[in-house]
C-alpha cells in the first residue's frame, strides 16, 4: 500500500482559502459527519490488520523502518485522509507489534476490551482536561468514582483517596513523594534541634527487594535522595521479600541514624509474578512506624478475581498503593492509579495558581483534581474503565486475569515436564522464566543459545518472548495477558525456542571440533 510515484498536493497556499480548508479540519458542529466518515475509515484499518495479523510482529529492524519513517516530508501535507492512512499502514500499523495475537508472550501489555476502546473514542473527541472542575465536570466525578471504588476494593476505609496517572513509575514516584514529605515533617517536627532540609533528605533511606521494580530507583533519583537511598534485601527461593532481612535492615537503619521513609513490597513482580508476604510486611512496617507502599502494578487484577482476591491479603494495611488498570484490568494504554489510605498526604502534591485552582475553591468545596496529582493537564483515562464497568462488570475482568494465570499455570507444568528447559520459580501470576538449558554445555554457551532463540524468534516474528538475568545468568521470560492464548501456542513457541537455541548450540560446539587427521 504504498503511495510510491503518486503526486504529492502541495501546501495548501496562505490568505482565506488556506484558513478556510484549515478550519474544515476542526472537530466542531459543522463538521460532524467528516468526523464519522474519517473515524470510521480509520478505524476499518485497523481493524482489517487485526482480522489479517498472522504473527505479532514482522520482524522488522530499526534499519529497515527508520529510512521509510525519515522519508515522510512533514512540511508537505497529503491532503486527503486516505492517503495518509495508506501511509500510516506503510510506516506503522503494518510493522506494529500486536498484543492481541496468542503468541505475544513478551511484556506486560495486554489486549484490550471493546469497552474500553469506546472509551478512548469518546474521551479523544470531548478532550476533557481532568486538572480543575471547570474543564471537566461530570469527568471530575466520575474519576473520584472510580478512585473510590478501587479504594474500596482494597480494603483502605473511609479515609482513602487517591489520583489517576500515567502508569506504574508515575504512581510509584508520587508514593515515595508522599512517604518522603511525611518522614521529613516528622524527622523535624520530634527533633530538639533544628535541623536542615538537605540534612533531613540525606539520612532518608527507601527498602525494597531486589525483585522490585526499578521505578523506585528511579523515584528515589528524581526526589533528590542519597545515591545509596535505596536499599534492596534479599528474596527466598521463591522471589519473595525475605521479611527476616526486612527486620534486620530496618533495625540497622534506625540503629545508623537513618530513617526509613518506606518499605515498598511488590503484588506481582515483573519478572517473577510473584507476591510479597503483604500481612507480615505490613506487621514489621506497624511496629516500626514506617510508611507501607505496595506496587500492584501488576497485581491489581487480583482485586476483581472471582477466585484469587486472598492473594492479596495484607494490602488493605498499606498507606499507598499503585494499580495499573492497562495491565490486568485490560485497558488502553494508559491507566493507572496511585490510591492511598489518608487523604490528607495528598496535600503534598498541591500547588496552588491564582489562574487555575486558587486556595479559595478548597473552602468553596470545589473538586479539582490538580490539587492532588504531579500532574496538570490529564486525560480522562478514566473514562475506559468506567465503560468497562458499567457494560462488563467486574467479575467478568476478573474472569479473564484468572484465565491468564491459569493458563500460566500450565505453562509451567508444560515446563518442568521438558528435558529441553528449566524453570525458575512457579509464579502466583502469569509469568514464567525459563531457559533452555542443553545438557553438557557450559554457561556463557547457555547464555549465548538463549540470547540468540529470543533475537531469532523476534526477527521471524512468528512469536515475542521476553528475557531476563536471574542470578547473573540469561534466562527467558513469557507474561501471559491474553486469554486467547492457548497451552498449544505455548508449546509451539517452546519449539521454536528449542530449535533455534538448538541449532545455534550445535553450530557453536562443531566450530570447536578439531579438524580430523588426513
Amino acid at each position: 500500500m504504498s503511495l510510491s510515484g503518486s503526486a504529492v498536493p502541495a501546501p495548501p497556499t496562505a490568505g482565506p482559502a488556506g484558513l478556510a480548508a484549515a478550519r474544515a479540519h476542526l472537530f466542531t458542529t459543522g463538521s460532524v459527519e467528516r468526523y464519522r466518515h474519517v473515524l470510521a475509515d480509520g478505524i476499518d484499518r485497523v481493524a482489517t490488520r487485526v482480522a489479517t495479523a498472522d504473527r505479532p510482529f514482522t520482524g522488522v529492524t530499526p534499519d529497515d523502518l527508520a529510512p521509510r519513517v525519515a522519508g515522510v516530508d512533514l512540511d508537505r501535507p497529503l491532503g486527503d485522509t486516505g492517503a495518509a492512512l495508506d501511509e500510516l499502514h506503510d510506516v506503522y500499523l503494518r510493522d506494529a507489534v500486536y498484543f492481541h495475537h496468542p503468541r505475544y508472550l513478551a511484556h506486560l501489555n495486554c489486549p484490550v476490551v471493546i469497552p474500553a476502546l469506546l472509551g478512548e473514542a469518546v474521551l479523544s473527541a470531548v478532550n476533557s482536561s481532568l486538572d480543575t472542575w471547570d474543564q471537566s465536570a461530570g469527568g471530575t466525578l466520575i474519576e473520584r468514582r472510580l478512585v473510590g471504588w478501587t479504594a474500596a476494593r482494597i480494603g483502605l476505609g473511609p479515609t482513602a483517596d487517591g489520583i489517576f496517572t500515567s502508569g506504574g513509575t508515575q504512581s510509584n514516584l508520587q508514593a515515595m513523594l508522599l512517604a518522603r514529605e511525611e518522614a521529613y515533617t516528622h524527622v523535624v517536627g520530634s527533633s530538639t534541634t533544628r535541623l536542615s532540609r538537605p540534612e533531613v533528605l540525606s539520612r532518608l533511606r527507601v527498602v525494597t527487594s531486589a525483585a522490585g521494580h526499578f521505578s523506585v530507583q528511579k523515584a528515589a533519583k528524581l526526589l533528590g535522595l542519597a545515591a545509596e537511598a535505596v536499599i534492596t534485601v534479599a528474596t527466598d527461593t521463591n522471589r519473595r521479600m525475605r521479611t527476616d532481612d526486612l527486620a534486620a535492615t530496618i533495625e540497622r537503619c534506625q540503629r545508623d541514624g537513618l530513617v526509613v521513609m518506606a518499605v515498598v513490597a511488590t503484588a506481582g513482580t515483573t519478572d517473577f509474578g510473584t507476591i510479597d508476604p503483604l500481612s507480615r510486611i505490613a506487621d514489621i512496617c506497624t511496629a516500626a512506624g514506617v510508611w507501607l507502599h505496595v506496587d500492584a502494578a501488576y497485581g491489581c487484577g487480583l482485586l476483581v478475581s472471582p477466585t484469587r482476591r486472598h492473594l492479596l491479603g495484607g494490602i488493605e494495611r498499606a498507606d499507598s498503593v499503585t494499580v495499573d488498570y492497562h495491565k490486568s484490568f485490560f485497558q488502553p494504554v494508559s491507566s493507572s492509579a496511585l490510591i492511598v489510605r489518608d487523604r490528607r498526604v495528598l496535600r503534598h502534591a498541591t500547588w496552588h495558581a491564582d489562574y487555575l485552582n486558587p486556595a479559595r475553591m478548597v473552602e468553596q468545596r470545589i473538586p479539582n483534581q490538580v490539587d492532588k496529582s504531579i500532574q496538570t493537564t490529564r486525560r480522562f483515562d478514566a473514562l475506559k474503565l468506567w465503560l468497562t464497568l458499567r457494560i462488563m462488570g467486574p467479575d467478568a475482568i476478573g474472569a479473564l486475569f484468572d484465565e491468564v494465570v491459569d493458563r500460566a499455570a500450565g505453562a509451567w507444568r508444560m515446563l518442568t515436564a521438558d528435558p529441553r528447559f528449566e524453570v525458575v520459580t512457579r509464579s502466583q501470576l502469569s509469568t514464567v522464566v525459563f531457559r533452555y538449558l542443553p545438557t553438557g554445555a557450559g554457561r556463557d554457551l547457555v547464555d549465548a543459545a538463549n540470547l540468540h532463540a529470543r533475537e531469532a524468534l523476534a526477527a521471524s516474528g512468528a512469536a515475542l518472548v521476553a528475557g531476563t538475568k536471574v542470578d547473573g545468568a540469561h534466562y527467558l521470560k513469557f507474561t501471559l495477558l491474553n486469554p486467547e492464548t492457548t497451552l498449544d501456542d505455548i508449546a509451539c513457541v517452546l519449539d521454536l525456542i528449542a530449535d533455534h537455541a538448538g541449532r545455534y548450540v550445535r553450530t557453536a560446539i562443531g566450530s570447536t571440533l578439531p579438524c580430523p587427521v588426513a
